[in-house]
């Protein structure tokens, strides 16, 4: 018996309308295919006809009839969960759009915000259903966030939450992202504010002239922080997507665990997790062609050595390039550079760290250390 190749269980996903109705013409059968959150409704004739033994129906919503069908022929149904701020299904990726709709009616209104009040109070409760939700939720949005970066060259660029907007560090850091995505790498950031959000934010202006740049920035400044509004702070945000649409792609990878801290609108792919741990390790790891660390606190100290761990071990294989950016920062203020010489030293790692001073070295580190 031939082994089941790795990609075969993705080859029969099915994640939107258009999927279904080109598996069904093509093959006449949904045998072992997995639908993710697809509205079915419209389509029980299809349900009630073809083979769909083995199947998986992930929270699709269809018809009782097709439902009561597709369960008699052996296919899972998983049905959609009444009453909840968000997808455990999903099978893309969330969108800036969709995280903040009802940002009219305020940041509270938004479904970013309900989720994390569901989160909030389900933790609390300790419903073993909610966890089991959140857990499915997650795994869906790691399947997704695969999907997307299959073959990518992904540049992780990490920093504090409190770089403020009309900085020169916020300006360095988008142009940091800028430079990266035009040089052919996916950004990925943590998909908060401060040093995360100028990265994304730079990558979204990667197809603009300079102009673009520096307007927006102009505008940004009118909202410092997402303290004390986030209404004002996201608002201010998508003022500049509707000024400059279709801007370049990046990723956003948040998290709900740290609810006082909303994702940015400039990441075009949000993967946003319930589980921090989840989420922290699953961006050090697609961070294959390397790491940049703007000025941070404890979160980006954790997040050094959590990527530096399996450079030391190379556990993940050969060591990835780590740049750290600020020399006074990370030798004085949070000494974190000596302890990471010191573990490297000797290791395949040493040859793939580097300390630079200026934000605008970090690229041709990063070059280097790649090789």
């Amino acid at each position: 018996m031939q082994p089941t190749p790795l990609h075969a269980g993705r080859d029969r996903e099915i994640e939107s309308l258009a999927e279904f109705d080109e598996v069904v013409s093509e093959h006449g059968s949904l045998t072992r295919f997995r639908v993710q959150s697809v509205d079915l409704t419209d389509r029980t004739d299809a349900l009630l006809s073809v083979d769909t033994s083995g199947a998986v129906f992930l929270g699709c919503p269809m018809d009782p009839r097709a439902a009561a069908r597709v369960r008699a022929t052996g296919a899972l149904v998983f049905p959609p969960i009444p009453g909840l701020p968000f997808d455990p299904y999903r099978g893309l990726l969330h969108s800036p759009d969709e995280l903040f709709a009802s940002l009219d009616a305020g940041y509270e209104a938004t479904p970013d915000a309900r989720t994390y009040t569901w989160f909030q109070q389900t933790k609390a409760d300790g419903d073993v259903f909610a966890s089991m939700l959140r857990s499915i939720h997650d795994d869906a949005v790691s399947d997704a966030l695969d999907e997307l970066l299959a073959g990518a060259r992904v540049v992780g660029v990490m920093g504090g939450h409190a770089m403020a907007r009309g900085t020169q560090a916020y300006e360095g850091a988008a142009l940091l992202g800028r430079e990266l995505a035009r040089s052919g790498l996916m950004v990925a950031t943590g998909g908060g504010p401060g040093a995360m959000e100028a990265a994304n934010l730079g990558a979204y202006a990667a197809p603009f002239d300079d102009v673009m740049l520096t307007e927006a920035l102009r505008l940004l400044a009118g909202a410092p922080s997402f303290r004390p509004s986030i209404t004002d702070w996201a608002r201010a945000a998508f003022t500049v997507r509707e000024s400059w649409p279709a801007g370049g792609p990046s990723v956003g990878i948040p998290t709900w665990f740290y609810g006082h801290e909303p994702p940015n609108p400039f990441a075009a792919h949000i993967a946003k997790y319930f589980a921090n741990a989840t989420r922290e390790d699953g961006l050090l790891a697609r961070s294959n062609a390397g790491v940049v660390f703007l000025p941070g606190a404890a979160g980006t100290v954790q997040e050094i050595f959590d990527n530096a761990t399996p450079n030391y071990y190379e556990s993940r294989g050969e060591p990835t390039p780590m740049v750290l950016v600020d020399r006074a920062h990370w030798t004085e203020r949070h000494p974190t550079w000596p302890l990471l010489q010191s573990l490297a030293r000797e290791r395949a790692m040493e040859d793939r760290i580097a300390l630079v001073d200026r934000i605008e070295d970090a690229p041709e580190a990063l070059k280097r250390l790649g090789g």
